[in-house]
């Protein structure tokens, strides 16, 4: 907790307070742009979303500012040196593309024409991810004013890219081809949120994830059930049987090897996870579900977040037309993804996958496995310095307790993480009802200006941390 404001957060808070409007007004300008990465015709558009960014950080003072074109579309990379040679290199990750959105949607006003009510501002990309990537700017002014700087106390470099929406697919290539232009001692995420308004929090990792279609074949035509049922092997059959094997009694992955690499909670993220607020019925809710279930042992925060999973996402075969049709199928299908945590490797995970159906396929039945591209997990250990950092930093802002979670689904931090060999922490400050990609997305302008005060307390607490290759590593 903040028992009294320093000089220096004063000066923050006050140069923040005195340019708000300005900040709002070129967030506003901004959103207008309708940056769809999926929609082939808005490509122009996405393109000058990058043009816009990279005016608006050499207006806030960075030296170096370049639109990187991909085989798809434009990323901005920005960069401003510390003037102490002893310096950590901040990297900033975001994106300025968005989700399609359309009045005819369902969308209360124009998505594209950003419109405030109260304390927040309408429009698609306001929380997801422009007003999140632009208070990066407000912020430095912010630390630079407060400290009389005339550069940050980090090397900061910024790389916001054009197809997040769209899967990211060419970040990778991009960060291996611009490696040495990107490298840095850390990596900051603001393509993320909060639990609440009134419970500030971080998130500490993100789960990877791999994919696999399932194809069983038996006959070499659907043959009639009567004259050879029961004589010959039935691939729907056999399927569901190797599904039902996927999970023991437990609730746990029952593949060998599938949990190399896994590692238990510690009691810090276990109490950290139990003072969130969390209501199990209004998650039930959202959920669509009557019940929670899942691997036993594990609270529902802790299955979605810190523990692996095997999901049948889809399963089919043979008919399933009106009336009957007594056939033993030609085929039979299923698609299945793997939630990974910790060090869970996707390349690990298919050959213990293929492993265990490959003892699985029965006689008579061919079996094919089509693996997708896989996410590595991304964790940062609750001890390593940079995130210490980032918990100092919006404490400073919020003056409270910072909080810690994690999130359930997979993205492009992995890539990040992997490719540039530095750890990632996360810095957001949007809300679970800010509505991303769908209709009346919002966000709440006093948030935003939050998230910039805790942007312009980062850079002081990261020069004085120990950012090195062996801080706060995890050898659990």
């Amino acid at each position: 907790m903040v028992e009294s404001m320093s000089i220096t957060d004063r000066g923050v808070v006050e140069y923040i307070g005195a340019h708000a409007d300005d900040f709002l007004a070129d967030l506003r300008a901004w959103l207008a742009i309708p940056s769809i990465s999926g929609d082939p015709a808005a490509a122009a558009d996405v393109a000058r979303s990058a043009w816009w960014l990279g005016g608006a950080l050499r207006d806030a003072g960075f030296p170096t500012v370049e639109v990187w074109e991909t085989p798809g579309l434009p990323a901005v990379f920005a960069e401003w040196p510390s003037a102490d040679p002893d310096a950590p290199t901040v990297l900033v990750y975001g994106h300025h593309d968005v989700q399609p959105a359309a009045l005819a949607d369902g969308w209360s006003t124009p998505p594209f024409e950003p419109t405030d009510v109260g304390d927040r501002l309408y429009a698609r990309g306001a929380a997801d991810d422009k007003g999140q990537v632009l208070f990066h700017l407000l912020g430095v002014r912010a630390h630079l004013a407060a400290t009389g700087r005339t550069t940050p106390a980090v090397n900061l470099k910024l790389i916001v890219e054009g197809e997040e929406e769209s899967g990211s697919p060419h970040l990778a290539a991009l960060l291996r081809e611009r490696r040495d232009r990107l490298a840095c001692d850390v990596v900051v995420v603001s393509d993320t949120g909060m639990w609440g308004a009134d419970t500030p929090s971080t998130c500490t990792g993100m789960r990877g994830l791999a994919e696999v279609q399932i194809d069983f074949h038996g006959p070499s035509a659907d043959i009639h059930s009567g004259s050879f049922g029961g004589a010959v092997p039935n691939p729907a059959t056999a399927l569901a049987r190797l599904i039902a094997a996927l999970h023991d009694e437990d609730g746990h992955v029952a593949i060998p090897g599938f949990h190399s690499g896994v590692g238990e909670l510690t009691d810090h993220e276990r109490e950290s996870f139990a003072k969130l607020p969390f209501d199990e019925s209004v998650w039930l809710g959202n959920a669509k579900s009557g019940a929670t279930g899942g691997e036993a042992g594990y609270t529902t925060l802790e299955r979605v977040w810190a523990r692996p999973t095997a999901e049948v996402n889809g399963i089919w075969g043979g008919y399933t037309g009106p009336g009957r049709k007594t056939i033993v199928p030609a085929s039979a299908h299923a698609k299945v993804s793997f939630r990974l945590v910790d060090r869970q490797d996707p390349d690990e995970i298919e050959r213990v996958v293929r492993a265990w159906v490959g003892e699985r396929v029965p006689a008579g039945i061919r079996c094919e496995l089509d693996f997708g591209t896989g996410v590595r997990p991304c964790l940062t250990p609750l001890d390593h310095p940079a995130l210490r950092a980032v918990v100092r930093a919006m404490g400073r802002a919020f003056d409270t307790e910072i909080l810690y979670t994690r999130e359930g689904g997979s993205g492009p931090e992995a890539d990040l993480q992997d490719v540039l060999r530095a750890p990632v922490v996360f810095l957001g400050v949007s809300l679970p009802d800010d509505g991303w990609h769908s209709i009346d997305e919002k966000v709440e302008k006093p948030l935003l200006l939050k998230g910039a005060e805790a942007a312009a307390y980062l850079w002081e607490e990261l020069a004085a941390s120990r950012l090195d290759a062996t801080a706060g590593r995890d050898d659990r």
